[in-house]
């Protein structure tokens, strides 16, 4: 009897042993830069003290000094890098940091919601690419940088396959999945819808009339300095800044999301998770009606991708939309309804931009009368339906219905027939009850 039962016993096989990796060799060189950062950072904050300390030095302390810092900034970068290590296991990804003072992270790989592969310009002659991860419940990325391009890309891939399911024996045979380009962004039509964005020329405006109005008023160098770079930076930011971060806007489909391409000096590839998208706005500025064009923005769950379509024709547009928010059709205009005209008592003129459109598949709202919004938000994406009313609205017979979504963003219907919204603000409850328990798994590659 004590035979046989032993005999039934079956031993369980031993787990593999986890195997550590160390971040690419060249890793040292990136991180070397803290120590000449803070001796930087204490010459910027009492730049005087700085400049009678440097008067009173010899050129042999001063090569004494470099002898010292440039060996201790290697050594710390060469020390960070040898005490960094990451680790994939069945469940998890395990990331090893700290010199002095130890740090694990450990990432739950079902709880992966994105995974970008960056490429800063030097990265990118250097041949290495940095892998950030988007994770629920983590407001701040996971990164691992840097890594040598082939192996970030096939890191990608396993951590993906592996969040999807499939074998960790298996999932190094997944490999990357195809993609089937949607949309490219020519840089001709890029560079012109920047000229034609009115915050282009707002900013610009700005940071070349309100600097002289000071130096007239004020007569100081420093006022006005402390005025104008700030403008001329947000003027390079909407115009040559959007330019080099979106050009090359490629947006292509693969069973683990749409892929996203773009930059020209930094290379980034990012991925928009399938069901984690809980709010898409189709956005019309008024000198791009002419030539139909739109932009599409995106409110992803815990994740930082807020762009899908830099600039594109609108029937493109929608056909990208279709494919993130599968099942979903985007409303024609002559199908939102505007609220009533006593609505304009309230706010006059702009009321007219309001309009509200529901049905089957989502809540669509517009706002805007020059910069047109159109925005979309799948029912079980909805958390939260609520009616606002204010006094004013109150006696005009109007309220507000604010639809909450798990990006911790509010889509709002404004300025709606009263009885209209406490109908709406039940109707839309059940809609989003019976939208979750029929939406699709937020799974990958399903």
């Amino acid at each position: 009897m004590t035979a046989q039962g032993v005999d039934a016993v079956e031993e369980k096989p031993e787990k593999e042993p986890v195997t550590e990796r160390r971040l690419h060799p060249i890793t040292p060189l990136r991180r070397a830069w803290a120590p000449v950062a803070v001796v930087i950072g204490w010459a910027v904050h009492d730049p005087d003290q700085t400049q009678r300390q440097l008067t009173r030095l010899t050129t042999t302390t001063l090569l004494i000094a470099l002898a010292v810092i440039v060996p201790a900034a290697a050594l710390y970068g060469f020390l960070t890098w040898w005490f960094t290590h990451f680790a994939v296991t069945d469940t998890e990804l395990r990331i090893r940091t700290g010199l002095l003072f130890r740090r694990t992270a450990h990432i739950r790989l079902e709880r992966i919601q994105a995974i970008d592969v960056t490429q800063p310009l030097l990265a990118r002659v250097a041949g290495v690419a940095k892998l950030r991860l988007d994770v629920v419940g983590t407001d701040k990325k996971d990164e691992l940088a840097f890594l040598g391009e082939r192996e970030a890309r096939a890191l990608r891939a396993e951590l993906l396959a592996r969040a999807a399911g499939f074998a960790p024996e298996t999932a190094h045979e997944v490999g990357e999945a195809p993609a089937r380009e949607l949309l490219h962004t020519p840089p001709r039509d890029l560079a012109l819808s920047l000229v034609l964005t009115g915050a282009t020329w707002g900013s610009l405006v700005a940071a070349l009339v309100v600097p002289p109005l000071l130096w007239m008023a004020t007569h100081s160098v420093w006022t006005v300095l402390a005025t104008a770079l700030p403008l001329l930076g947000a003027a390079g930011a909407s115009s040559v800044g959007r330019f080099v971060t979106e050009y090359d806007w490629t947006v292509g489909e693969s069973p683990d999301g749409l892929r996203i391409d773009h930059g020209l000096l930094d290379r980034t590839h990012e991925t928009v998770p399938p069901g984690r998208v809980q709010t898409v706005r189709i956005v019309e500025p008024l000198l791009w009606r002419r030539r139909g064009w739109v932009r599409v923005e995106l409110d992803v769950a815990g994740s930082s991708n807020s762009v899908l379509v830099p600039v594109a024709p609108r029937e493109v547009a929608e056909a990208v939309v279709a494919r993130v928010l599968p099942g979903v059709t985007v409303p024609p205009l002559s199908a939102l309804s505007r609220p009533p005209r006593r609505a304009g008592r309230c706010v006059p003129l702009w009321w007219r931009g309001y309009g509200l459109a529901v049905t089957d598949a989502v809540f669509a709202a517009r706002q805007g009368l020059l910069r047109r919004s159109l925005a979309l938000v799948p029912h079980a994406k909805v958390q939260s339906v609520r009616l606002a009313q204010g006094p004013w609205e109150r006696l005009w017979r109007v309220a507000d219905v604010h639809v909450d979504t798990g990006a911790n963003k509010t889509v709002t219907a404004r300025l709606r027939d009263a009885q209209e919204a406490a109908e709406l603000l039940k109707s839309q409850a059940e809609r989003s009850r019976t939208g979750r328990k029929g939406a699709r798994p937020d799974r990958w590659m399903v």
